[in-house]
C-alpha cells in the first residue's frame, strides 16, 4: 500500500520550502530515520528523514521546486505492504534541527567567492552530476538538464559558467564562446532563503542604526606563542584551540568594565537594556549563507570551554544546520573576515546589538621595540562599528584599549579571570 509522506511543520511560521536535493531516488529501499531530502526554508537548511522503512514510489517535486507544508512530499510503500496505491496522511513531525533566523541572528561580514575557471571539456560525466545547489538552481531556471552539461571542474564538476555556456551556445546567437569563456548574455538567480533574510536584516540595520567605525591594531605575537604551546597539548584531547576563544574571553573581561557595549536599545531609543550574560556571536560563512551562532554566558566559561563550543558551532554552521537556541540571544558579535582576507572593514551591526568587531587578517609587519630596534611582529587590524545613539567614540576606544591589553599581554587575562 503506497502512502504519501506529508510535509509537516518544520519551523515557526514556515509554509513552504525549496527542495534543494533528493537524497534518495524512486525505487530505492530506505529505512526509518534515513535522510530523504534536504529542503531550504527562509530560516535554514533542514534534512527530512523517513518515518518508515520501505520503498520510495514517487518523488513529487523536482530539485529547485517549492514544496508546501501539509502537502505530499513523496510516496512510499512501507515495509511489508503491497504496492496498491492508497493515499493517506500520517501524522508526522520532522525530527531535524531547525533554526529560527531573524534579523537579530544575522551578523555583518563579507565573504569573497573566487571565480571558478572554465576550460573546454567535451565529455559529460556519467551518473549523478557533480554540482553545487546554486549551480543546479541556475540549470533549472534555464530549463537545462544538468546531466547533459560538460563539467569543466575536477571529476567533471559542473560550474555556473558551464551551465550558462551550454545554454547560450545551444539557444542564442547573441552569445559567443571564446576559449571556454562566455561573452555576453545574463543569468538571473532569485534571492531566497538565508540570503533573503540576510539582505533584509542588513537593510533594516543600516536604515535604523547610525553607525560609526573605529579601527585599531593589535600585536598578537605573545598570544600566538602561548597558543602554540597549548595547541599540541589539547589536540591530543581532540580540542581544536584557535585564536577565537582568546578573543571572546578577552572581550568578556572588557565588557565587565564597559557594560554599555553589551546592551540593546529599543526602536524609539527611549530604553537601554543591559545584558548580564555575555552571549558573543561569531559570523560563519556557511554553505547556506551567513549564520551567526553565539556562545552563551562567555563570562562563566574557560578558554577550553569556549574552544569546545566554538568547534561545535562552527561545524554546525558550516553544514547549515544550527540549533535554534544557538542562533538566538546574541548580545555582541565578532566577524572574523580576516580568515578570508582583508585588513580593515566596516561591519554592519547585528541589530538589536549595539557593537560589532571585524577581525582583519594576521600579518607579519616591522615594528619598533622598546630599544628602538625593528623586529617582526604579528599584527592584526580590528574594526569596530558602534551604535552612535548610545555609544560614543571615547567609550569604544577605551573598551577596545582594554580588550587589546588582554590580547597583547595574555598574562593580564589570567589576573582578571574570576
Amino acid at each position: 500500500m503506497s502512502i504519501d509522506f506529508i510535509l509537516p511543520d518544520i519551523g515557526e511560521g514556515i509554509v513552504e520550502c525549496e527542495l534543494v536535493e533528493w537524497l534518495v531516488k524512486e525505487g530505492e529501499v530506505i529505512v526509518e530515520d534515513q535522510p530523504v531530502a534536504d529542503v531550504m526554508t527562509d530560516k535554514a537548511l533542514v534534512q527530512i528523514p523517513a518515518m518508515h522503512s520501505g520503498v520510495v514510489d514517487k518523488l513529487y517535486y523536482k530539485q529547485g521546486e517549492i514544496a508546501k507544508v501539509h502537502s505530499p512530499l513523496f510516496a512510499m510503500t512501507p515495509e511489508g505492504e503491497s504496492n496498491d496505491t492508497v493515499h493517506s496522511e500520517p501524522a508526522v513531525s520532522v525530527q531535524a534541527e531547525t533554526v529560527t533566523l531573524s534579523p537579530e541572528n544575522i551578523g555583518a561580514a563579507t565573504a569573497s567567492v573566487a571565480k571558478e575557471p572554465t576550460v573546454n571539456i567535451t565529455k559529460v560525466a556519467e551518473g549523478k552530476a557533480l554540482a553545487s545547489p546554486a549551480v543546479r538552481r541556475v540549470a533549472r531556471e534555464l530549463d537545462i538538464n544538468i546531466h547533459q552539461v560538460a563539467g569543466s571542474g575536477k571529476k567533471g564538476r559542473v560550474y555556473k559558467d558551464d551551465v550558462v555556456a551550454y545554454s547560450q551556445n545551444g539557444s542564442s546567437d547573441r552569445t559567443t564562446v571564446v576559449a571556454g569563456s562566455v561573452i555576453g548574455g545574463t543569468s538571473v538567480e532569485p534571492i531566497r532563503g538565508i540570503k533573503k533574510v540576510m539582505s533584509t536584516a542588513m537593510q533594516n540595520s543600516v536604515s535604523t542604526i547610525p553607525h560609526f567605525t573605529y579601527c585599531e591594531e593589535i600585536d598578537l605575537t605573545e598570544l600566538i606563542a602561548l597558543r602554540g604551546e597549548l595547541k599540541e597539548v589539547y589536540a591530543k584531547q581532540d580540542i581544536k584551540l584557535t585564536m577565537m576563544p582568546f578573543f571572546m574571553k578577552a572581550m568578556s573581561l572588557a565588557i565587565k568594565e564597559y557594560p554599555l557595549v553589551n546592551t540593546k536599545v529599543n526602536d524609539d531609543c527611549t530604553e537601554l537594556t543591559y545584558f548580564n550574560d555575555h552571549n558573543i556571536g561569531m559570523a560563519v560563512d556557511s554553505k547556506v549563507g551567513l549564520l551567526v551562532p553565539n556562545i552563551k554566558q562567555v563570562q562563566t566559561k574557560s578558554i577550553l570551554d569556549l574552544a569546545n563550543d566554538i568547534m561545535r558551532l562552527t561545524n554546525d554552521a558550516r553544514s547549515g544546520r544550527v540549533a535554534s537556541e544557538d542562533l538566538k540571544g546574541g548580545t555582541i558579535t565578532i566577524s572574523n573576515i580576516g580568515a578570508i582576507g582583508g585588513t580593515v572593514a566596516t561591519p554592519i551591526i547585528n541589530k538589536p546589538e549595539v557593537a560589532i568587531v571585524a577581525l582583519g587578517k594576521l600579518q607579519k609587519l616591522p615594528r619598533f621595540n622598546d630599544q628602538g630596534e625593528v623586529e617582526a611582529r604579528s599584527i592584526m587590524q580590528v574594526s569596530w562599528s558602534g551604535d552612535h545613539r548610545v555609544i560614543d567614540g571615547g567609550t569604544i576606544a577605551r573598551f577596545c584599549n582594554l580588550w587589546k591589553s588582554f590580547l597583547e599581554k595574555p598574562s593580564h587575562m589570567l589576573v582578571h579571570m574570576s
